[in-house]
């Protein structure tokens, strides 16, 4: 048995970070796990590591290279699932975290596949289309090599859209020799994408947010939501909360915060982002200019829709919430979850919360095979089906456990991912 916490010969101590708060994760959850324990080293090695060279062309003829990563952490419940992300701050132990999260969550949401994550370290705003299109082509053909309808199947995440998938489609295609609508998920719908794909991961937020505000007596109707991050995951999320008659009194994007303590008009923001790309200089609330001042808003839900590692011991005991609802993947550290957890804040970890996503992705996936394609109320009512069911599974986990409700969808997710481990055996 390996040292706790050991790092990875590919990881210095330095680089560990969300690697790091993963596998405190693992640990915290290990003695809930039985005779399955003995299997729990399964959980601390990705299964596969990739790291690639992407160099292209740039428009003025000189030559750029780039660092791209794929993980696949395990696929003992099915081929590999998990997004890909553009950004500049994209570093191997960020994805391989993020890997082992979709490993997690898919298990916690009983959908039939393994985590894995996918990333190039790049600002996309410093690309032009045709640069944008030739390094995302130049990517997939270098991780083409594990990747496929039935071995790991990318989707959009950070900075990637439906047309990134479209030319990761494409590329894969090219190179088979016949279309494989289904080696990616979060495509256009011209080319095999779900109906609700786009708006799945904010209305999973928004579905089990209105569970969890149930089970702690909250009324939606009039209820004072935060949110940071207004794109694809928080600004839908916002607008359904809004819709059902919730006040978003406060909104956080990379460039500014702006709050409203009687309600923020998100029609009237998502119009102004649009047009701007970011929530600065909307008129219909006061900007902040102190962004730690954020966490401090009153608020009885909040919904940290950004980047990981956002929620800290430095900033969760200013936190007025009520209820937490982790629309970003690893938002919230270990030390953080405990302060909270003193606090009496209930948190809905992000491997329940924002399983939207890759759940319409399994949807996306099962309909590219069929070629039989769902309506989008299908689609919605099949979606909350299995939010609401999973949310409660682990809400009864918790309360027979006095757990928290991460570490009752840890239980859940990793006996069932270990159970896998342990019938299938090890071969040779």
């Amino acid at each position: 048995m390996s040292t706790q916490h050991e790092v990875p010969s590919y990881l210095t101590q330095k680089e560990i970070g969300p690697w790091g708060v993963y596998l405190e994760q693992i640990d915290r959850v290990t003695p809930y796990l039985g005779t399955l324990a003995r299997w729990v080293e399964t959980l601390k090695r990705p299964k596969r590591i990739l790291v690639v060279d992407v160099p292209i062309e740039r428009d003025d003829g000189s030559i750029a290279h780039f660092e791209g990563y794929r993980v696949q952490h395990n696929t003992s419940r099915g081929p590999g699932k998990g997004g890909v992300r553009f950004h500049q701050d994209v570093t191997l132990s960020e994805v391989m975290a993020l890997s082992a999260w979709m490993t997690v969550k898919n298990a916690a949401v009983n959908v039939p596949y393994g985590g894995a994550k996918g990333g190039i370290r790049v600002d996309p705003k410093t690309l032009s289309i045709g640069e944008l299109q030739r390094m995302t082509r130049r990517y997939t053909s270098e991780i083409n090599i594990i990747i496929g309808p039935n071995k790991d199947i990318p989707a959009p995440d950070v900075n990637t859209n439906e047309q990134v998938m479209a030319w990761m489609m494409d590329t894969y295609s090219m190179n088979q020799g016949s279309t494989a609508s289904g080696v990616v998920t979060g495509k256009p719908i011209s080319l095999g994408g779900s109906l609700g794909r786009r708006e799945a991961t904010g209305r999973g937020v928004y579905v089990v947010g209105c569970e969890a505000a149930a089970k702690r007596g909250l009324d939606i109707k009039g209820a004072k939501v935060a949110v940071q991050g207004f794109g694809n995951v928080g600004g839908i999320a916002a607008r359904l909360f809004a819709e059902a008659g919730a006040k978003v009194v406060a909104v956080q994007d990379h460039i500014s915060t702006i709050v409203c303590d009687t309600g923020l008009d998100v029609a009237a923001l998502q119009a102004h982002v649009t047009q701007h790309g970011s929530v600065a200089g909307f008129g219909g609330g006061d900007a902040v200019n102190d962004r730690s001042r954020f966490w401090e808003v009153d608020c009885d839900i909040l919904i940290p829709a950004a980047l990981e590692q956002q929620i800290t011991e430095a900033n969760a005991d200013k936190i007025r919430a009520k209820i937490i609802l982790e629309g970003a993947n690893g938002p919230t550290t270990p030390g953080a979850d405990d302060i909270l957890h003193d606090k009496g804040v209930l948190v809905v970890p992000d491997v329940i919360a924002n399983a939207g996503g890759v759940t319409v992705s399994y949807f996306e996936w099962v309909q590219d095979f069929s070629s039989f394609f769902w309506t989008e109320d299908e689609i919605n009512q099949r979606l909350t089906r299995i939010m609401r069911e999973a949310f409660g599974a682990v809400w009864t986990l918790a309360q027979e456990k006095n757990v928290s409700l991460r570490t009752a969808a840890f239980i859940v997710a990793c006996t069932r991912v270990l159970q896998a481990r342990e019938m299938r055996g090890l071969y040779p």
